[in-house]
């Protein structure tokens, strides 16, 4: 009975040991991913692809590099063209070339995002802000977005990153700044005020003159063909339709005569 259960152990030993070694060999490289081959201490210059792969037991390692299109959240500090402080936040998508992942992880290490990404990202945005104002920062997002995926693909290309999209997710200005041009707008927004007002008031005072105008035209016109129809004639007719019968009492040029008694004086 002992020999059977020593012979037993012996088995299972050797099965936990298969089993550990058999778990040493094969690697599993995941979907997005490549493998950095690591032999007791040295980077191997390929890199395995997606899928099983064996190694070395006990001696070999597999450090995995996700290779997959990465968000990175920046925020940073710069200053503008008119030297106003500018607190900027920045969401930064990179990925890591297949072809170079074991270069990365040789050169730079496992954490290049906060050895060289973050970094490289304050940099290129210094850059770029500096030569804008703030107020023309606000009105240029998509060309400083293009001008930062520009200046780090620049930069970084050469390790084996690569960035696809920069987005400015905020622009910060100090609260002076920002209560001066608010200020700004408000001074604009009264001169435009003004100056409608004034071209409503020019446009209302032309349009009564011309209205004056056309009337003036209007009862000269009519004044003319009254004057043109007037004759002598119809004057006397006139006179003499509105003449009530009675005679003037008192006549004459250079004597009084006094029609009712006949007298002269």
């Amino acid at each position: 009975m002992k020999k059977h259960v020593k012979k037993i152990v012996i088995f299972a030993v050797i099965a936990v040991a298969a089993v550990i070694l058999l778990a040493n060999c094969l690697c599993v490289v995941n979907a997005g991913h490549t493998g950095v081959v690591v032999t007791m201490g040295k980077v191997n210059d390929t890199v395995l692809q997606e899928g099983l792969h064996f190694k070395a037991p006990f001696i070999q390692q597999v450090v995995k590099i996700d290779n997959r299109i990465t968000k990175l959240e920046v925020q940073t500090e710069a200053f503008s063209k008119d030297l106003q402080t500018v607190n900027t936040t920045l969401a930064i998508n990179y990925r890591v070339d297949t072809a170079m992942s074991y270069s990365i992880y040789k050169n730079i290490g496992s954490d290049y995002e906060a050895v060289v990404v973050t970094p490289a990202v304050n940099e290129v945005l210094k850059a770029i802000t500096a030569l804008y104002t703030a107020e023309e920062s606000v009105t240029n997002r998509t060309l400083i977005s293009e001008g930062l995926v520009t200046g780090l693909n620049e930069k970084l290309n050469e390790a084996g990153l690569y960035v696809t999209d920069v987005n400015i997710i905020n622009f910060d200005f100090s609260d002076a700044y920002v209560t001066a041009i608010e200020e700004k707008q408000v001074a604009q927004q009264q001169l435009l005020k003004a100056e409608t007002d004034k071209q409503t008031a020019i446009t209302n005072a032309q349009a009564e003159a011309e209205s004056l105008k056309i009337k003036a035209q209007a009862e000269a016109e009519a004044n003319a063909i009254i004057s043109a129809s007037l004759s002598d004639e119809l004057i006397n007719y006139n006179k003499i339709e509105k003449w009530n019968g009675v005679l003037p009492q008192v006549t004459g040029s250079n004597a009084i005569v006094d029609l009712t008694d006949g007298s002269e004086g």
